[in-house]
């Protein structure tokens, strides 16, 4: 194979790899240089000539002349007798130049040679689709559906780039088919060998920030910031809103008139129910905003303890937990105090602390987790519910309930 040959089998790159001829020149210079190394054992005195514009190569070998009994190092040294084979006018302590053809590597060299320069190409291409990834991590991007698998889908963007949507990473209620166009935030890249794992994400909070930030112009403009958003992906979502500037209502202009501006949110994110707060600094006004659609008559803050005591009517009650405990644990999240619903006249009431030595802490834990820290706000839900609301079997329930009914007969 010619050096100029080899040059001209690799012209595909520039243009599928999107890499420039002199970078893959450098490339090429890098693999001959690890070639003439496993041949000659060093390549210090090998000079590699490139013409990118020719498409053209010359490797140049450079030895000193010694006597012919005194060769010791021959990768450096030519003998005499060698030297004047070349040109019969040089003499013994003058520098030889002798040009190098890739054949004189052999077959298996020009093969292995080959296969290194496509690996380092390959190696090139993938760092700069890592470069390019990181720095669109966090933003939104869309992708199709190439191959569905139990847990991931496969994406391929318009340039063919790979990216993953692990299924953990998906919206429960999320159903894609082959072509269909998916977006959500680039969560994380890394390097994984010398390939780039791409990880999209439609659950992140981060995801939902951006939305806003496509969807509603204030929030892009900078008019209105987005203070801090929390979700359980597909159910509820709590995003708290502020703007600098008085004349404008952030919450309305979140949503807009009749819900039109927050639609094609709401829409995406598989019928997620959106709730958009006014933030503010008052944080007895910020936990009963955050507990929304739920009327609150009372607070009681304990700052050093981030907890705060919350007292409703019982009709409320309901409303603040919210389904399945979703409204109380992301009021929580979003305000970032644990918060504790007390019924308004339940001094009857028996905290459910007070029933420890009959069931057991973790039981009781389960219950607070969805806002039942009483006697009466389990007594006074359906079982059904209760199975739904914490992750405790039908049966513990049940033998909770029978201990609660008790301690009231007595």
């Amino acid at each position: 194979m010619e050096n100029i040959a080899l040059i001209d089998s690799f012209s595909e790159f520039k243009d599928e790899k999107l890499i420039d001829r002199v970078t893959l020149m450098a490339i090429l210079e890098d693999v001959l240089r690890n070639a003439l190394k496993k041949k000659y054992g060093d390549d210090d005195n090998f000079d590699i000539i490139i013409n990118p514009d020719k498409g053209d190569l010359e490797i140049w070998r450079n030895r000193i002349v010694v006597a012919d009994d005194e060769v010791e190092e021959p990768n450096q040294e030519i003998a005499l007798s060698e030297a004047q084979k070349i040109e019969p006018d040089f003499e013994i302590g003058e520098d030889v130049a002798e040009e190098v053809k890739l054949v004189d590597l052999g077959r298996r060299s020009i093969l292995a040679l080959r296969q290194n320069l496509i690996s380092k190409i390959h190696e090139h291409d993938n760092t700069n689709i890592y470069k390019q990834f990181k720095d669109l991590e966090g933003e939104i991007y869309s992708a199709e559906v190439h191959h569905i698998r139990h847990r991931a889908i496969i994406l391929l963007d318009d340039e063919g780039n790979e990216i993953i949507l692990p299924k953990d990473k998906q919206i429960p209620s999320d159903f894609f088919r082959k072509g269909e166009n998916v977006r959500g935030i680039i969560e994380s890249v890394e390097l994984k060998g010398n390939k780039p794992a791409i990880i999209l994400s439609r659950t992140s909070p981060i995801f939902l920030e951006k939305l806003f930030e496509q969807e509603i112009p204030e929030v892009f403009d900078g008019l209105i910031t987005i203070k801090k958003v929390v979700r359980i992906p597909g159910e509820k979502a709590k995003v708290a809103v502020d703007s600098y500037d008085d004349r404008i209502d952030p919450v309305g202009a979140c949503v807009g008139m009749k819900g039109s501006r927050i639609h094609g949110i709401v829409r995406e994110l598989g019928n997620e129910n959106i709730d958009v707060i006014n933030f503010t600094n008052n944080l007895n006004l910020f936990i009963t905003r955050a507990l929304s659609p739920a009327r609150v008559t009372s607070i009681k803050i304990d700052e050093e303890g981030k907890r705060a005591e919350v007292l409703l009517k019982p009709e409320e009650v309901s409303k603040a937990i919210g389904r399945g405990g979703h409204n109380i644990r992301l009021a929580g999240q979003l305000t970032g105090y644990e918060i504790d619903v007390f019924r308004e006249g339940a001094e009857e009431d028996v905290e459910l602390s007070e029933f420890s030595d009959e069931i057991e802490e973790w039981i009781i834990q389960e219950f607070s987790k969805a806002g039942l820290d009483t006697a009466k706000s389990i007594l006074e839900q359906d079982v059904e519910d209760l199975v739904k609301r914490t992750d405790l079997e039908e049966e513990t329930i049940l033998d909770v309930i029978r201990i609660l009914k008790e301690e009231f007969e007595d």
